[in-house]
């Protein structure tokens, strides 16, 4: 992501987890607001995205990897697709108001349904980083399994130029 795109001002990482994204974030020069629902041993634990109105004061932009899957359910007790959509809806609804930017990681495949890419295309879209090479989510050594799909940066800049189409990139 950040050999594809500047990030503009503190970077809020909304689902930090055990802070992957967040430490990569903060290794590349930017200072970074790290939160999650729940207490992953890093950032500010509590922390409900869906409970947010505004972006953390300072941050002018949001990073993250949504914490839905498309199967299952989600702990609201909505299907994960529909709370991905929602999810979605909301950061960009954020994004929108801070005038600011917004990177997901999801997987490729979903930016293809007739629901999503209406939502992705709603929004100021700038950049589709389409990584060549299958994320391993965990490390286990000899025991690592090889990545089973294709994912995404997804990337939005409320300052970007309306009259240009969006970049795909496709890189590592």
């Amino acid at each position: 992501l950040l050999k594809h795109v500047t990030l503009r001002g503190p970077v809020w990482e909304p689902c930090c987890g055990d802070g992957a994204i967040a430490r990569l974030i903060a290794a590349g020069g930017n200072d970074v607001v790290a939160t999650d629902l729940f207490d992953h041993g890093f950032g500010e634990p509590g922390v409900d995205f869906f409970d947010c109105r505004a972006f953390p004061d300072g941050c002018r932009s949001m990073v993250t990897n949504p914490p839905y899957g498309d199967c299952g359910m989600t702990p609201r007790g909505t299907k994960a697709g529909t709370a991905m959509l929602q999810f979605v809806r909301h950061a960009l609804d954020l994004t929108q108001r801070a005038e600011g930017q917004l990177a997901l990681l999801v997987r490729f495949q979903w930016t293809a349904g007739r629901r999503a890419s209406e939502l992705i295309t709603s929004g100021p879209l700038d950049a589709v980083l389409a990584l060549k090479r299958r994320v391993r989510w965990f490390d286990r050594g000899k025991d690592t399994k090889p990545g089973q799909h294709h994912h995404a940066w997804l990337f939005w800049d409320s300052a970007r130029d309306a009259k240009l189409p969006p970049r795909i990139v496709f890189t590592d």
